[in-house]
């Protein structure tokens, strides 16, 4: 009786030192913040293809894995560096971006939408963008499976008749000599599912009649910078006015670059309307390759970045 008594109190004691030991072994948002990061930096900077291919492909599963865990849309990501987080000012939901170079005429992309509420959602988004032709661009309703996949800068939320929608604008790597910066339009339908697209940017073109694009995107030179976004002063999406001149290199072919002016959408009963001109914006400065800031330090999408003492 004493020999079963004994062994009753160490198993006791073994599944207490078992289940402490699960406690000690709690999920730590910071140390798998601290994976994404170093995934994410391998992405960006390695310089070997298979092994920004092989951090690609660990890093959706990382992040995915990360943002299942209860509580996760609280936590800030405040270290992540090399990916874009993006937020909407109403705080709904938060969109995880990356891009991936695999050769010079070769990017994909990466993404995870991540919805909080009540019943907090997470859906991976899977890049397609090499499979849709132009004409469905800018006309095609697409699913988190068939996305077009993109590196998300800014996110503007907006009132439509029958619901809240969001602008996303992006940058697609596209080609060696031609980029492009897109707008698409994020919503949510009746079961809560998102979808890609809505025909929310009206043109009109004399001799035809109104169409409604349902995202936007201009292509242009590489070796330029273009703006495509929206500015809250003036509440109207600005872009560079393109023109088409020769490439500087063999091969190039023709391609668009700013000519100084500028073009743009207006807000009005939910729909963004084109405007042609915007006469008060002058370039003081020419298009450049890449961002210039001041004396802060940055990382790649405008974050200051913390001195390491």
């Amino acid at each position: 009786m004493r020999l079963i008594t004994g062994c009753l109190i160490v198993c006791v004691c073994l599944f207490s030192n078992w289940a402490a030991a699960q406690e000690e072994k709690a999920f730590s948002f910071s140390e798998a913040e601290q994976e994404i990061e170093a995934l994410a930096s391998t992405i960006v900077r390695d310089s070997l293809v298979e092994n920004r291919i092989a951090a690609h492909k660990q890093l959706k599963a990382v992040l995915q894995k990360t943002l299942e865990e209860p509580n996760s849309f609280e936590y800030p990501f405040e270290e992540i560096q090399s990916l874009s987080i993006q937020i909407p000012s109403d705080s709904t939901f938060r969109l995880f971006t990356w891009q991936l170079f695999v050769d010079n005429d070769t990017y994909q992309y990466g993404g995870l939408l991540q919805v909080g509420g009540d019943s907090p959602s997470l859906y991976p988004l899977t890049d397609h963008s090499e499979e849709i032709a132009d004409y469905d661009i800018a006309y095609e309703t697409m699913s988190p499976e068939s996305w077009y996949g993109a590196l998300y800068y800014n996110i503007v939320e907006f009132d439509t008749l029958d619901q809240k929608k969001y602008l996303l604008f992006g940058f697609d790597g596209y080609q060696f000599f031609t980029k492009r910066k897109l707008i698409d339009v994020l919503s949510f339908n009746e079961e809560g599912q998102p979808q890609f697209g809505a025909p929310v940017f009206s043109k009109a073109v004399e001799g035809y009649p109104p169409s409604a694009q349902y995202r936007l995107y201009a292509e242009y030179d590489a070796s330029i910078a273009i703006r495509l976004n929206y500015d809250p002063g003036m509440n109207i999406i600005i872009q560079d006015h393109l023109i088409q001149m020769r490439g500087q290199y063999r091969g190039q072919g023709m391609v668009n670059v700013p000519d100084g002016s500028y073009e743009g959408y207006y807000y009005k009963e939910g729909q963004w309307h084109y405007k042609e001109k915007i006469f008060d914006l002058v370039s003081e400065e020419p298009p450049r390759p890449n961002p210039v800031f001041n004396d802060e330090k940055r990382g790649l999408f405008g974050k200051k970045v913390k001195e390491k003492n």
